[in-house]
């Protein structure tokens, strides 16, 4: 099995301790993470071969960010030097009807700054089999969208299988130039994944019977999206995750697969949230990992799930869990009690 590449942006996290407001904090702690490396690091603790490609800065913030991943096995072999800031994120954690909240501090970030000659892709895909990328990177500037367009060209050159978690990002573009700008790379994709709203705010598809705001959640409307996904732009697979918003402490979290005509769908998980950040992309590890493993699409699902719901339970982006923990909560063993 090769190298799986994913490439994105890793930010510097800043959040209050707990559940404080911005205006209440008068310290914040200091975390690292972005959708890909988020990716990248679990499927290092699965125990695949996993890069993270991005650019970073030589200064020791930059340095501190790549000394991260490498604590859990990422390859940073790849990560380009250069460019003066780490992008930041703050996170207020919400509570109850209280929503959590980000503000972004990474205009200007040595990723947003990069250009295509930073990045030698023929080379970087020599000997991987699959390339993940989120609709993150192409928000970031008009530079980052011609890169990761240059990734895809030559992922798909090479024969490695692309996979895009769409990750709508109000914050980063507007929608109209998120769906041409989205639009135009899907043609590298064979597995797209995607939230409740993605697909709606980036492509106009929108499930029936759903409602967001309320947790209302309709199968056959997913069903439905995912199908003229499929039909649009050719995927093999497409993957939805679908939370069921009862406060910002508690959801359900489940997930469809649909291949070829074909939905799946996983056990509904109640989880009481600790750190929701990053259950998007544990999700899109676990199931890098199952089909890379050849587990079978229900399989494949149950344990992409499981692992998401685990992360929900973990302080920071990173998904600190193991295959073996997400694979005895796939197979039902979901008591949470104390192991001895």
């Amino acid at each position: 099995m090769g190298k799986i590449i994913t490439f994105g942006e890793i930010m510097l996290r800043l959040a209050p301790e707990g559940c404080y407001r911005f205006v209440q904090a008068d310290s914040y702690g200091a975390t690292y993470g972005g959708g890909e490396a988020n990716v990248a690091v679990s499927l290092a603790n699965f125990g695949m071969d996993a890069a993270f490609v991005t650019k970073l800065p030589k200064h020791e913030i930059g340095q501190a960010a790549v000394n991260r991943l490498r604590e859990f096995g990422v390859d940073t072999g790849l990560i380009v030097r250069g460019g003066n800031r780490v992008g930041i994120y703050f996170l207020e954690k919400g509570a109850s009807q209280r929503p959590s909240k980000v503000i972004y501090d990474r205009a200007n970030s040595a990723i947003a700054e990069a250009g295509r000659k930073d990045f030698d892709w023929k080379g970087i895909f020599d000997g991987a089999c699959w390339f993940h990328f989120t609709g993150i990177t192409p928000a970031l500037s008009d530079g980052a969208a011609a890169v990761t367009q240059d990734a895809c060209k030559a992922a798909k050159e090479a024969g490695v299988t692309v996979s895009c978690d769409l990750n709508y990002r109000k914050n980063l573009w507007p929608r109209e130039k998120a769906g041409t700008v989205m639009g135009g790379l899907m043609q590298y994709v064979d597995l797209c994944i995607a939230n409740e709203e993605d697909a709606s705010d980036v492509f106009g598809i929108r499930a029936e019977g759903t409602d967001v705001s309320s947790g209302k959640i309709s199968r056959a409307g997913y069903e439905q999206v995912a199908r003229a996904l499929s039909d649009r732009f050719g995927f093999k697979q497409v993957a939805i995750t679908l939370r069921e918003s009862i406060s910002a402490n508690d959801n359900n979290w489940a997930a469809m697969l649909y291949s070829g005509g074909a939905a799946y769908y996983s056990k509904k998980y109640a989880v009481h949230i600790v750190d929701r950040v990053g259950g998007g992309d544990s999700f899109a590890a676990g199931l890098i990992y199952g089909l890379l493993n050849k587990m079978g699409f229900q399989e494949s699902l149950e344990f992409a799930v499981a692992a998401s719901c685990l992360k929900h339970s973990i302080e920071g982006d990173f998904n600190h869990v193991s295959v073996d923990e997400a694979q005895k909560l796939a197979g039902g063993d979901a008591s949470g009690r104390v192991q001895r």
